[in-house]
């Protein structure tokens, strides 16, 4: 089942973020506009408090999302061989992860996810079906700021060999009982269960939350 249990921190300054956000797009009158700044100013306090960052570089990370407040698309690419699953290690936290990242305005979101599997893995795949569909805050991750919606799409090796790139140092398939140690800011072990489970049911629909 889904664990959404976080810390109450952590909800508190992304809602506050969000409603600053909101405010500042839409309030015309300098007034509002200041203390919807000293509302986001608050949720900056909070993230550096608890994360202890810098409060300069908290309130950094606020200021720089503008426009009504969304969540980010986060897109991965689940790829099976054997009935085992793609995985590619991280260079920041040296842990393993599904090749994915966030999406480009650029691309659809299919396009995004052969890009990320093709960067980080050195595949070239095509996707072929969305899996899933999952809210990060309804899982075990570390902590972010924003909220981000997550796509996973099964994708289909069509060429190339694995590589390492600057943002992983190694590739690897996995059973789904032989998983290495995951990068939870990226992917939990729950959700690459149920995406294996997912992928053994060619009929089932996308899951999501």
């Amino acid at each position: 089942m889904k664990d959404p249990i976080k810390p109450r921190w952590v909800g508190w300054s992304r809602r506050l973020g969000a409603i600053a956000q909101n405010g500042l797009a839409y309030a015309t009158d300098k007034f509002d506009q200041e203390r919807y700044t000293s509302v986001r100013d608050v949720a900056a306090e909070i993230t550096s408090e608890h994360w202890g960052i810098r409060a300069e570089d908290s309130s950094s990370v606020f200021a720089a999302e503008v426009g009504h407040a969304t969540p980010k698309v986060d897109v991965r690419g689940v790829v099976f061989q054997e009935e085992k699953v793609l995985l590619v290690k991280e260079r920041d936290d040296g842990l393993w992860s599904l090749p994915g990242g966030w999406a480009e305005v650029s691309d659809s979101p299919s396009e995004a996810v052969v890009r990320e599997v093709s960067e980080e893995s050195g595949y070239r795949t095509e996707a072929v079906r969305l899996l899933a569909v999952y809210d990060r805050k309804c899982y075990r991750h570390t902590p972010y700021p924003f909220s981000v919606y997550m796509l996973f799409f099964l994708c289909t090796v069509i060429g190339s060999s694995p590589v390492d790139s600057i943002e992983t140092c190694d590739v690897g398939f996995f059973g789904r009982d032989e998983l290495p140690e995951l990068s939870l800011y990226r992917v939990t072990p729950e959700q690459v269960d149920r995406l294996f489970q997912t992928d053994n049911n060619a009929d089932q629909r996308a899951d999501f939350d």
